[in-house]
C-alpha cells in the first residue's frame, strides 16, 4: 500500500507550459483525502514553489516538501526545517575554481536568495527560475558564515555537457553532479539526494520504503526512482530514469502524474 508519493516538477507534474493539468489536480486531491503524503520533491527552493504548494491544497500544517535535491526537508505551511545538509563555503571554493577553469557561471543558492557570481560568461539562472531573487556579487563577497544549500551552473546545454565531460573523477567523488534539466548543472554535497530527503521524511513519518511511489523524468530524479518501492517513470523521462524504473506513464503533457496515482494508489 502506498501511502507517500515523492513528485519531482518540471517535466513530470508540470506541462510543458508551467501548468498543472485539471486531472493531475485532482488525482492529487483524491489521494490526498486518502491520508496519502503527496511530496513535492524539487532542486528548487521552498520559495520558488509556494504558489504551487497552495494551488495544490498542500500547505496544511502535516504537508512537507524536498527541496534543494534533497539539501532540505521542510514544512510546506512554515518552512520548518525537518532535516538539512549545508554546503560548506570550502566546497563553494572547489566549484569556484572549477567553473572559472570550464568558463560556465556559477551561482550560489542560500534559502530563496540567489548570487550569482560575477564571471566570464552571465548565468541563464534567472531565465528558469525568476521568481527567485538575485544578487550579482563577486566570489570573494561571499558571505563564509551563511548557510548555502547548492550551487548551479546554468548555461546552453551543450556547452554544459561538453564541461561535465571535462570534470574529473575527483569532484564526483566529493560531490553529486547531475543536471536537471538540459540547461542546468547541479552541484550538491556527496550523499545529498532527493532518495537521501525521502529516507529522512519517511522515517519521521513512520513509512516504510515500500510504502514509498516516486514520479520522475530527469538525472536528479534517478535516486529517489531507484529507492522508492515503487519507481515511475514519465513517459518523457530520459532512457536512464526508464531503465531503472518500475513501471512508466504518460508523459507531463498527457496527465501521466495523475494516470499513475489513479493506477497505483487509488
Amino acid at each position: 500500500m502506498i501511502k507517500l508519493i515523492g513528485i519531482d516538477l518540471d517535466g513530470t507534474l508540470l506541462n510543458d507550459d508551467k501548468t498543472i493539468s485539471e486531472r493531475n489536480f485532482q488525482a492529487i486531491a483524491q489521494a490526498k483525502a486518502k491520508g496519502v503524503k503527496v511530496v513535492i520533491t524539487t532542486g528548487r527552493p521552498l520559495k520558488a514553489i509556494e504558489h504551487l504548494l497552495e494551488a495544490l491544497d498542500l500547505y496544511d500544517d502535516e504537508d512537507y516538501s524536498i527541496t534543494f535535491n534533497g539539501g532540505l526537508v521542510q514544512k510546506n505551511q512554515t518552512g520548518q526545517v525537518l532535516a538539512q545538509t549545508p554546503m560548506a563555503f570550502e566546497q563553494l571554493e572547489e566549484l569556484y575554481l572549477l567553473t572559472s577553469k570550464l568558463r560556465i557561471p556559477l551561482d550560489v543558492i542560500s534559502d530563496g536568495i540567489v548570487y550569482q557570481i560575477e564571471g566570464e560568461n552571465e548565468s541563464w539562472y534567472q531565465r528558469a527560475n525568476p521568481i527567485l531573487t538575485f544578487q550579482p556579487i563577486t566570489f570573494d563577497q561571499l558571505d563564509q558564515k551563511l548557510f548555502y544549500n547548492k550551487a548551479i551552473s546554468a548555461y546552453d546545454a551543450s556547452i554544459l555537457d561538453q564541461s561535465i565531460a571535462k570534470i574529473s573523477e575527483s569532484y564526483h567523488q566529493r560531490f553529486e553532479i547531475i543536471k536537471s534539466r538540459d540547461i542546468l548543472l547541479e552541484f550538491m554535497p556527496k550523499g545529498v539526494t532527493k532518495s537521501s530527503g525521502l529516507a529522512q521524511l519517511a522515517q519521521l513519518l513512520n513509512i516504510k520504503q515500500s510504502e514509498v511511489m516516486t514520479i520522475g523524468d530527469e538525472e536528479n530524479d534517478l535516486s529517489m526512482i531507484e529507492w522508492a518501492g515503487l519507481g515511475v517513470a514519465m513517459g518523457n523521462a530520459i532512457e536512464l530514469i526508464q531503465s531503472a524504473s518500475d513501471a512508466t506513464t504518460l508523459d507531463n503533457n498527457h496527465d501521466g502524474v495523475a494516470l499513475a496515482i489513479e493506477k497505483y494508489v487509488l
